[in-house]
């Protein structure tokens, strides 16, 4: 038998979580190092759209986008946002990004995404299987809602993505639309529908019930903030704190975008920046939803969670310290109004957080330059959905326990 490890992990978020709980099923000693409380309000796994996607295998950039980007920032009901003074800094890393923006690469991306998303529901019923963190799963249908079937045709290229992937919708047309939703407003006219998804109706008080399941199985989550790692002849002997040194056998980072700057001190340069995303919850919601919803134009995901409705979206670069701002959370309450013109509500809470964007839209997930620290981030649009998955395969990765998964497309040293 394999000898036990002792492990920290750098993170509680989906990633860091779902790793530690499957080392600790595989008779390891895991540390989580986490600088608030697993599910904190700042975290991007609390502020997320709430959804697991199996069908989400499209990235952001694709064929076109380019040519089009100019207007999409200076059409304000376009939901993409720039500050336009953190443009020298972001450039380099926008330049790579829309380098993907072709077929080829496009269906390259997609391909990788499928790997990690198509059987997101299973993976996340699996680790929550028998805890508390069970309930906080619902299963339901997630419908990409356009106006009209020339809208949902005009998106061919992205069905047939989908569609390589195995996810076909059901259309539901007209009159229908209003049967299926009668809260959707009369500017919806089609609706894809995609079975066999399913949402979490409060993404941080699921992550706090993992954290919980993995402090009963005798785990340990200690507050503080990393600083640095000790290397011994290239591998990790020690995590650094500001509250003391963690001796280690191996580490997990899983901090998302602020994973950047302690992968790069191990020589892996990864080509990263905050797309920073908005939600608003709408509390004490007038109607209920029968599913959860994409919708299309506005670029937002509707799910309807125990706090009220959250609908999350839009799209700005401005890096990670300014303060949120207000156009693009004005532009989510005008598309909100739109889309459901007949919600009432008690009072909202907005929220922003950190996206973290590698530059072909690929997680990180494998060992950072032999050095025994292995990564688990960068998942753009996919981190709920795909947290789980990502935190057995890294498990499996440390515990040596082996995978019939490539995971080229994933590696850590792409970039280099």
């Amino acid at each position: 038998m394999e000898q036990r490890q002792t492990i920290v992990v750098i993170g509680a978020g989906i990633v860091g979580m779902s790793t530690a709980i499957w080392l600790q099923r595989a008779g390891q000693n895991v540390i989580i190092v986490e600088r608030g409380e697993p599910g904190h309000d700042k975290g991007t796994s609390y502020g997320n759209g709430g959804t697991i996607v199996p069908s989400g295998v499209v990235p952001v950039t694709g064929p076109g986008m380019i040519a089009k980007a100019p207007k999409m920032l200076l059409d304000p009901n376009f939901p993409l946002f720039l500050r336009w003074g953190y443009l020298p800094k972001l450039l380099p890393w926008l330049m790579k990004y829309l380098s993907n923006a072709n077929e080829n690469d496009t269906r390259r991306i997609a391909k990788g995404l499928e790997i990690i998303v198509g059987d997101a529901v299973e993976q996340h019923k699996a680790l929550a299987k028998g805890t508390t963190a069970e309930g906080w799963i619902t299963d339901s249908d997630y419908c990409f809602a356009y106006p009209d079937r020339a809208a949902f045709e005009a998106d061919a290229f992205i069905w047939e993505l989908r569609r390589d992937a195995g996810q076909v919708p059901a259309l539901i047309e007209g009159d229908a639309v209003r049967d299926y939703e009668p809260s959707m407003g009369a500017s919806v006219n089609l609706l894809a529908v995609m079975k066999n998804h399913a949402f979490v109706r409060a993404p941080g008080r699921y992550v706090a019930a993992l954290a919980e399941v993995f402090r009963a199985e005798g785990g340990e989550i200690r507050r503080a903030e990393v600083r640095d790692v000790d290397l011994t002849k290239g591998r990790i002997s020690a995590v650094i704190t500001d509250q003391g040194r963690i001796d280690c056998d191996a580490a997990v980072l899983a901090t998302g975008v602020w994973s950047k700057p302690l992968a790069q001190k191990l020589g892996v340069t990864v080509p990263l920046e905050s797309e920073r995303g908005y939600h608003i919850v709408f509390k004490d919601p007038s109607m209920t939803l029968n599913a959860t919803y994409m919708m299309t134009g506005g670029k937002f995901v509707v799910t309807p969670m125990e706090a009220g409705i959250r609908c999350a979206g839009v799209v700005e670069f401005g890096g990670l310290d300014a303060p949120a701002s207000r156009a693009p959370l004005a532009l989510l309450r005008k598309q909100v109004a739109q889309y459901f013109p007949t919600l009432e509500y008690s009072g909202t809470e907005e929220w922003m957080g950190h996206r973290p964007a590698p530059s072909d839209s690929l997680p990180v997930i494998g060992e950072l330059a032999g050095s025994g620290v292995f990564a688990g981030f960068g998942h753009h649009h996919i981190g709920l959905t795909g947290g789980a998955k990502t935190g057995r395969v890294i498990a499996d990765l440390i515990t040596k326990k082996g995978s019939n998964i490539d995971l080229a497309a994933f590696d850590p040293q792409r970039f280099n």
